[in-house]
């Protein structure tokens, strides 16, 4: 029998962490559990590992493994310079969590470049896509921590099996064909992650697992963040022309998604009386608007903000350092759009053709982040099994 530890039951869980990479150090294979089913890892940095992973593989199943990385911003190394809108968008929203991404990384600048030959060869696709996750388990966490490189996964599941989703069945499966095998009982979602291949801006379901294609394809629209102070003036004229020119551009409501906040805004404030009476000279309605401060989920979740001012954005970028490259002012000139509280409507007038002139300047440069409609659903001739 496999060497079964309970992680559940288990004194102090760091040390089954501790002999898990141990083991994976050592070039073994452990039984590892997910969020979605039970799975085997490798060091994907040990090619013998890798080989040894493949061979408990069924025969028949040729396809690539996946790649387990700690967090979003670590694909970055493996997207490389191409990676597009899209691939990050999903990166940033679906992970941690029970989707795969399947992205091309056949750049030169893709530290997939820097695996072992013998890595490469079985987990990089004849098209030269990689599969990845990023596990949402505390025990990955925990061995992202001390393993070097990427934790290569697969399923593993015997032909006529469906993928375990308990210790027990996990047990049963491979015996003592592995030096250790961790059980945490059920797996939180009970089925296989959603297999989403991205090519540029385009996607194609290759599975669909416990996250459904209408979830996906709502986390691959688009979201632009206009921020100001009070988010009662200047962002929510910005948000309504903005939203405006997409609809003009798209010819639809929902192309994109913009919202605006402020940085010291207050829950449910509506727009000044002089906004929404110069918002409403121009055909476009502000008399539902309602203020919200800016917050992390919101920055997590956008793909680009525009800021009025140069302040706002050091004000964001104090809080949020790594969303250096999705935070901009306005102004492509890096200066600022003055606040007309309390001015007359006729300085709000002024106020709101600036904004316009500016985001006509931003349009061409936002374009970028609109998807395709992406293709009927077919699964590739080989996709990345994952730990799925």
């Amino acid at each position: 029998m496999a060497n079964v530890v309970d992680l559940q039951r288990a004194e102090d869980p760091r040390d089954i962490v501790h002999r898990a990479v141990q083991v994976l150090a050592e070039g073994g294979i452990v039984g590892v559990p997910t969020e979605t089913v039970y799975g085997l890892a490798a060091c994907g940095l040990s090619e013998g590992a890798v080989q040894r992973l493949v061979e408990l593989k069924p025969r028949d199943d040729e396809a690539p493994m996946a790649l387990a990385i700690s967090s979003a911003s670590a694909a970055w190394d493996y997207f490389g310079d191409a990676a597009s809108p899209l691939a990050q968008r999903l990166a940033r929203r679906c992970w941690p969590g029970p989707v795969t991404l399947v992205v091309p990384c056949d750049s030169p600048s893709s530290a997939a470049s820097r695996l072992p030959a013998g890595v490469r060869e079985r987990v990089i696709a004849a098209d030269g896509c990689l599969g990845f996750r990023v596990v949402a388990h505390p025990l990955f966490e925990q061995l992202h921590r001390f393993i070097a490189g990427p934790i290569v996964l697969s399923s593993a599941t015997p032909t006529g099996h469906s993928p375990p989703t308990t210790g027990a069945v996990m047990g049963k499966l491979f015996g003592d064909r592995v030096p250790l095998l961790i059980d945490d009982g059920p797996t939180r979602y009970g089925g296989p992650s959603t297999v989403v291949r991205v090519d540029g801006n385009r996607i194609r379901i290759l599975r669909e697992g416990v996250v459904e294609t209408a979830a996906i394809k709502q986390f691959t629209k688009p979201l632009l963040v206009i921020v100001c102070t009070g988010n009662t003036c200047r962002s929510p004229m910005a948000e309504v022309l903005l939203r405006e020119r997409f609809r003009k551009l798209t010819g639809r409501e929902d192309a994109v998604g913009v919202v605006s906040a402020g940085l010291n805004a207050f829950a449910g404030d509506p727009a000044a009386t002089p906004a929404v009476e110069v918002m409403g000279r121009r055909g476009l309605d502000l008399t539902g608007h309602a203020s919200q401060p800016m917050s992390e989920q919101l920055l997590q979740l956008a793909d680009v903000i525009l800021t009025m001012t140069r302040g706002h954005r050091e004000m964001l970028l104090a809080r949020y350092p790594e969303a250096a490259d999705r935070v901009y002012t306005l102004r492509i000139d890096g200066g600022d759009i003055s606040d007309p509280v309390g001015c007359p409507t006729e300085v709000y007038e002024a106020c709101a053709d600036q904004i316009d002139a500016e985001l006509e300047r931003w349009m061409e440069r936002l374009q970028p982040q609109l998807i395709d409609d992406d293709p009927p659903s077919s699964p590739p001739t080989s996709s990345p099994t994952a730990n799925s």
